[in-house]
């Protein structure tokens, strides 16, 4: 293991900012970082243990312990759970014999649970060594489990099972693209190397300024104007550095995946214009843990363009050098937050950071970086290609161009749609085939549960803006028990534990969606949650804490009469104890309740 181990810190140039590489390679090979690989890590990087550990602990795949040979990681997000995820975890532990959070004693199989893995569209999907399982049901688990008992790799397994349809055979998974709609920005037609070949023949200030005209907005959720990001990125004096962030973990989104496996050359693309843009010299795509089925894939995309001479040394003959690598996270929804992005590439706990500065000022390595969302990249493609007038034409005033919708939940065809903005939550649903619906959620869990009396607001910036996970509740779904309940956990898991209202009041918020749904709140329970969501709002450092109360809070209200249809109409003290609660959450991350006060 010693030799192992100090290869691999080698290979990755024995520097603690590539410390994520290593770990992630230190779990492959032994299925987990035991503390004695601590710290011979610790001991070749020259930094001590507890660097090594607080980064090993705060991902999730990351395991003191050795995994199974094969390792089953269940998605059990809301979606999964709406298409039958009990089912075939009640399988999974059947067959193996144990329950999900163990480990087989003779090691084949360990069954634990993750979060969103971008497959909301056809699901229930579980990862099983990094690859993808999707529409499992109890006949595939059975199937899976005999091949597992056979020792089977993983990758022949599909043959009985059926392949996905992506755009390349090293993307070795059951995964559908399940493109649906296509519109000429991200989806469309596209001839590699024809935006970058006209960007080139320009100056990077008229690149800068193309984009800024498009009015293009950063297309992750923020909504920043992209060519400002630029601009304020090219002011600065440092050789600045561009980063896509293809860390898609809002549960429901997937739109992200299909521009990986069927626009690859085109995200890259757009990085490299942004780099000829501001300045750059390196690119990095940080790609998250549940995508690490592409690694092969992507890494061949990257060799052709620069075969091609897209990438690389003196790019196209115009004295232009760039090249992009590809750094993979660990799980971590706080990671697609830009500056916890940054501190996970930096090999350290994605952690969010005090701003400002600000990323277009001190960010990668501490210096000036860019960081934009895959569909952004693609979008700048088009843009340089065929001009700010003609992307203007496209969307609304205030909104221009178009959206990826990743559309999963109660509806006929679940899948990613390109739409121009404005499009209205009513012809969405006829779009994807949805009847009797009970809501719809906009931008994931931290984005507005929608009621049928606001079917006709438009998707749009200017109204209802999104990252681009729509998910449709059917009318015979629990809100709370199904949705509502499920984000909460989801959020009281995926908290960094930074900030103190952030890490206490998502566990108090889950215990009392709990209260309510077992009839034991009263009126003035209702009124508390919408207070504790504004703490949260006003006090916690980052955008994922302060909007992390939203699906309690939208709920709350849009729906407030299913809320008090289900609690006391009285007006007494609550049972419920937020000391005790606070404390119990004090306990969880190991910390004095005094902290906390």
């Amino acid at each position: 293991m010693k030799e192992k181990i100090i290869s691999i810190v080698e290979s990755n140039g024995k520097t603690p900012e590539r410390l994520m590489d290593i770990l992630l390679a230190v779990q492959e090979e032994f299925r987990c970082v035991s503390d004695e690989a601590v710290s011979l890590i610790a001991s070749e990087l020259g930094i001590s243990e507890a660097d090594v550990n607080q980064t090993k602990t705060f991902y999730h795949f990351f395991t003191s312990k050795p995994v199974g040979k094969y390792a089953v990681y269940m998605n059990n997000s809301a979606t999964s759970v709406m298409s039958g995820m009990h089912e075939v975890v009640d399988e999974f532990e059947n067959q193996a014999g144990i329950k999900f959070g163990e480990t087989s004693p003779d090691g084949l199989i360990s069954l634990d649970y993750t979060a969103c893995i971008g497959m909301s569209d056809q699901e229930p999907a579980a990862l099983i060594n990094s690859v993808v399982f999707t529409e499992l049901s109890r006949e595939k688990v059975k199937k899976i489990y005999a091949d597992m008992k056979a020792g089977k790799p993983v990758e022949s397994m599909f043959s009985e099972y059926g392949d996905g349809n992506n755009a390349d055979p090293l993307v070795k998974s059951m995964v559908k693209s399940n493109i649906r709609k296509a519109w000429p920005v991200c989806l469309g037609e596209y001839e590699v190397g024809k935006g970058l070949e006209k960007a080139l023949a320009t100056d990077s200030k008229s690149v800068i300024e193309e984009v800024k005209n498009s009015d293009l907005r950063g297309r992750g959720g923020a909504g920043f104007p992209t060519g400002l990001k630029w601009l304020f990125c090219s002011q600065e004096k440092e050789t600045p550095y561009v980063m896509c962030n293809a860390d898609e973990g809002e549960p429901g989104t997937f739109k992200d995946r299909i521009l990986l496996t069927e626009r690859t050359a085109m995200i890259f693309e757009g990085m490299t214009i942004a780099g000829y843009a501001i300045g750059a010299k390196e690119g990095i795509l940080y790609l998250r843990y549940e995508y690490r089925y592409l690694k092969a894939f992507v890494e061949k995309v990257l060799e052709d363009l620069r075969s091609k001479n897209l990438l690389g040394k003196n790019i196209l003959g115009k004295g232009f050098d760039f090249d992009i690598r590809v750094q993979f996270g660990a799980g971590a929804y706080v990671c697609g937050e830009e500056s916890a992005l940054i501190e996970s590439t930096e090999g350290k706990r994605g952690e969010p950071r005090n701003r400002p500065p600000f990323p277009t000022q001190r960010g990668y390595n501490n210096k000036p970086t860019i960081i934009n969302n895959v569909e952004t990249f693609c979008s700048a493609v088009k843009i340089i290609e065929n001009g700010a007038d003609w992307y203007k034409k496209l969307g609304t005033e205030e909104s221009s161009g178009t959206k990826l919708l990743s559309i999963s939940g109660d509806c006929k065809l679940p899948g990613v749609y390109e739409v121009e903005w404005g499009m209205t939550i009513m012809e969405m649903l006829e779009m994807v085939g949805a009847e009797d619906v009970q809501a719809v959620q906009v931008s994931g869990p931290s984005g507005i549960c929608v009621p049928p009396a606001q079917f006709d607001r438009k998707i749009a910036i200017e109204d209802l803006p999104t990252g681009g996970s729509m998910i449709v509740v059917g009318g015979h779904r629990d809100l709370l028990k199904d949705i509502v309940l499920n984000f909460m956990e989801f959020f009281e898991d995926e908290s960094c534990g930074s900030c103190i209202t952030c890490r206490s009041f998502n566990m108090i918020l889950r215990k009392q969606i709990q209260r309510v749904i077992e009839g034991k709140s009263i009126k003035s329970d209702l009124d508390n949650m919408v207070a504790w969501g504004e703490i949260m709002k006003n006090t916690s450092r980052c955008g994922l804490g302060q909007s992390s109360a939203n699906p309690v809070f939208t709920t709350i209200q849009n729906f407030r009469d299913l809320y008090e249809s289900m609690v006391k109409d009285v007006e007494f003290k609550s049972d419920f104890d937020i000391d005790k609660a606070i404390a119990e959450s004090c306990e969880y991350v190991g910390r004095p309740a005094k902290v906390h006060e």
